[in-house]
């Protein structure tokens, strides 16, 4: 029998690791050599550049995919790290030009005119009459309808690009990005585009055709073809100038009228036929690439609530080698954008796994490809959901191209205010000493620019956080756009600050953490144009007044 000491000893014993079994988990740290270490590996030579579908994408993805699994997460895709998505890249066959022939007028590609490839279609011979459908915008809601009375079965709409001045720019960005469904809705089996003048001011037609050079990438649906959100829309081109006045010809309209009636404030341009036939010739040829997301999971502590998902993603791609770059380097190693977010990303999900306190909601790690592409690997996961049976996804961080130069004063969240997710995001934020500012861009409309939307066009409430422009932040971003975006310079030799790096993966951690443990999902704002567009019966939450 045991000695009333030797009793008492082991009571004190049990106490004390009842006691150190109650404390509280240790705060996580955010080492900035670590994120270095992370950038400078997957903005190295060797990887050139990441280019989705490359042998030096697959060497980042299976980096990060070590990394999922040195940190103990749980692979998302059975017996995987890695979700595959299969790339189709077509090409113009460049010994058969392609061309608009208008009213019997030929104009062939890169001069008046711009085509790309077409996936679905290699060779394609197709003529139909034309409707102008000024900006071809349409949403029931806004109350616009720039088809209204007009007859576009089997025909060609021709619209301006863009939208009117003085629409709210999110609103304006997403109508601009959705006119090929409006003119799939409306019967049309293509769409023609004339530069805007806003456009033009901006870009002005020879840019415009530099930047326009490139393949058509998509991802291969189930039905072993290149998927495309409008199959219908089988006729699609810019044209300018000469080729546009083809179009008027016989109307009654110029292409001056036209650009004036737009350049008024709010001037809305309204839609006729046209009479000349327009006949699109050309030949595409199509290869595929394999390429994969990187998906993780960190189970969620509460029974009741761990089959909801918060997605923590960042694009791991970038835009490989391009022989046409100016000077001897030619590798587009992509540091800032998005080395810098997949590294934040990884020293999130580090942060989640060794803490010992998993958040009550399970957490998505994804690393994604090509989204230099189009946001395509957001696009395959957000229609190839990885979720056990169950599973549902209740909110969307996205990281992308934190510009990491200065120590940030304050963070932007794109897409805080359509959704709970800003309350969310702003308290998280001011708890870490940090502000969170509005969109200091309204004009570029980022909203609907990077992989998050293509979980809002789910329905999904998303945001997209960025280091802010208070303090020395607005002259740091705009410098690295004006030098350094989408150039062989950004790389890892950048001054980048790296304490600052930790201190944006910190709040950002904070964040993911805030809408994982919250009492209830994210929901979209009553009355919230994307909340409506896209998740018209999901419960909505009302805006509090200020």
């Amino acid at each position: 029998m045991p000695s009333a000491r030797f009793a008492s000893v082991a009571l004190l014993a049990l106490a004390l690791s009842g006691m150190a079994a109650a404390q509280p988990p240790k705060t996580p740290a955010f080492s900035p050599e670590e994120i270095r270490a992370d950038v400078g590996f997957l903005a190295d030579d060797l990887l050139e550049g990441r280019d989705a579908g490359t042998r030096g994408y697959d060497i980042a993805a299976h980096y990060v995919a070590a990394r999922f699994a040195a940190l103990g997460l749980t692979q998302a895709v059975k017996g995987d790290w890695l979700q595959p998505v299969t790339l189709a890249v077509a090409d113009l066959d460049k010994n058969a030009p392609a061309a608009f022939i208008i009213g019997g007028r030929r104009f062939t590609n890169e001069g008046d005119v711009m085509i790309g490839a077409i996936g679905r279609e290699t060779r394609q011979t197709l003529e139909a009459q034309a409707v102008f459908v000024g900006y071809g915008l349409q949403s029931a809601r806004e109350k616009i309808d720039d088809y209204a009375g007009l007859d576009l079965r089997g025909k060609i709409a021709v619209a301006l690009s863009g939208a009117p001045g003085g629409m709210p720019s999110e609103v304006a960005a997403h109508l601009a990005a959705e006119k090929a469904v409006a003119a799939q809705q409306a019967g049309a089996i293509g769409l023609i585009s004339i530069p805007s003048p806003s456009l033009l001011a901006r870009r002005p037609w020879e840019r415009l055709k530099q930047a326009a050079g490139g393949p058509t990438v998509s991802w291969i649906d189930s039905d072993g073809k290149p998927y495309v959100r409008t199959p219908e829309i089988r006729i699609g081109g810019y044209v300018h100038g000469p080729a546009a006045e083809a179009l008027l010809a016989g109307s009654g309209r110029t292409l001056a009228r036209i650009y004036a009636q737009a350049s008024k404030k709010g001037g809305r341009p309204r839609g006729f036929a046209l009479k000349p036939l327009v006949k699109i010739e050309r030949t595409s040829i199509v290869t595929t690439a394999q390429s994969s997301n990187v998906i993780a999971i960190l189970p969620g502590s509460d029974p009741a609530l761990a089959h909801e998902y918060v997605l923590l993603m960042a694009h791991l791609d970038h835009l490989g080698v391009k022989p046409d770059a100016r000077g001897d380097d030619k590798i587009h190693n992509g540091a800032m954008d998005n080395a810098s977010g997949v590294a934040t990303m990884m020293a999130v999900a580090k942060a989640f796994a060794e803490n010992g306190d998993r958040p009550r909601r399970s957490i998505l790690f994804a690393a994604v490809t090509a989204e230099e592409d189009g946001l395509l690997g957001a696009q395959y996961l957000a229609k190839h959901p990885v979720l056990p049976a169950g599973g549902k996804l209740v909110g969307v961080i996205n990281l992308d191209m934190p510009v990491l130069t200065y120590d940030f004063q304050d963070m932007v969240a794109f897409g805080a205010e359509h959704s709970t997710l800003g309350p969310i995001v702003a308290q998280a934020a001011q708890a870490q000493g940090i502000a969170l500012s509005p969109d200091p861009l309204p004009a570029e409309g980022l909203f609907t620019r990077s992989d998050h939307y293509r979980f809002v066009q789910e329905g999904v409430p998303s945001i997209f956080l960025m280091t802010g422009f208070a303090g020395p932040g607005k002259e740091a971003f705009e410098a690295f756009l004006a030098t350094h975006y989408h150039q062989p310079s950004d790389q890892a030799d950048l001054p980048i600050h790296w304490d600052a790096a930790a201190k944006f993966a910190r709040v950002n951690h904070a964040i993911a953490r805030a809408i994982a443990n919250g009492d209830e999902a994210p929901r979209w704002f009553k009355g919230d144009f994307f909340g409506d567009a896209f998740a018209p019966e999901a419960p909505k939450a009302v805006r509090e007044r200020k």
